[in-house]
């Protein structure tokens, strides 16, 4: 599958896993201590949806414009973050999860952005000039278990590849494995495509036998059935997430399921622990 985000930005699965990795992060906020913050797979950090790559899929009109125009406050933080990389009420530019990473960060946080793409790299650095992030250029998976344990006592590992590679899953099941026998109480953030189930149901199985006690799984399917051979949604693997937020979870999803749901359609949100 080929992800590269630009084409992509503010679309469904954007609006998911950002108004949730908010969500994640402000419930770990309810603590003092510091937090340090990686995102393994950072792209270019700012997209410009009237760009040539975002206008030809037209994607962020059925996600970004459309959490915009919904009513509910279960989505206001989502919507906040969003505009304060743009100057008027319209979304132009979409901030990617280094721009939102750095709007939550608190004086005693880190952040730590790789991509190993050179030019998104350096767009990324460009893009992150004015923020307290350090920016790394290195393989992901590599820079993942270097980081671990964080040097704070508590963080948050981002990991949301392109998937274009076909053992992008298998990396991530041996790279999790390793990083969970490194740092058990961290948090870490596994984003997926959903494209067909069988392949998500073998994955599933494959992350079920690492034996990892709180794992939780959130999908988001678009529509009432599979659509075979179109991206059908997204979701999150999370590790280890807080209490405040999977108390929080439910009805946020259900507000995203609300908005999102194309016309026709009523799509689904599910959650659930990977043990159960």
């Amino acid at each position: 599958m080929n992800y590269r985000h630009s084409f992509h930005a503010g679309n469904s699965a954007d609006v998911v896993k950002h108004s949730l990795l908010i969500a994640l992060v402000r419930a770990l906020q309810l603590k003092q201590g510091a937090l340090t913050l990686i995102d393994t797979h950072a792209g270019c950090g700012l997209y410009d949806l009237g760009g040539d790559e975002a206008q030809r899929t037209g994607e962020a009109m059925q996600g970004v414009r459309r959490a915009f125009t919904d009513p509910n406050p279960l989505l206001d933080d989502y919507r906040a973050a969003v505009q304060a990389v743009n100057v008027d009420s319209e979304p132009h530019l979409y901030p990617g999860s280094p721009q939102i990473l750095a709007q939550l960060l608190r004086p005693q946080d880190l952040l730590i952005l790789n991509e190993k793409h050179p030019q998104d790299a350096y767009a990324l650095r460009g893009v992150m000039r004015n923020t307290r992030a350090a920016v790394h250029e290195r393989d992901a998976y590599e820079l993942w278990l270097a980081m671990l344990p964080t040097r704070t006592p508590r963080g948050v590992v981002v990991v949301d590849p392109p998937y274009e590679q076909p053992d992008e899953r298998a990396r991530i099941t041996a790279t999790l494995a390793a990083a969970h026998r490194k740092w058990a109480h961290g948090v870490t953030v596994i984003w997926f495509p959903l494209k067909d189930q069988a392949t998500h149901s073998r994955w599933v199985t494959q992350l079920r036998n690492l034996g990892i006690p709180k794992l939780l799984r959130v999908e988001h399917w678009l529509y009432d059935s599979e659509q075979p051979g179109i991206y059908n949604g997204a979701g999150l693997f999370i590790v280890n997430p807080p209490y405040a937020f999977t108390q929080a979870l439910p009805p946020l999803l259900e507000a995203l399921r609300a908005a999102l749901a194309p016309q026709g359609h009523k799509g689904e949100i599910i959650s659930g622990w990977l043990d159960h």
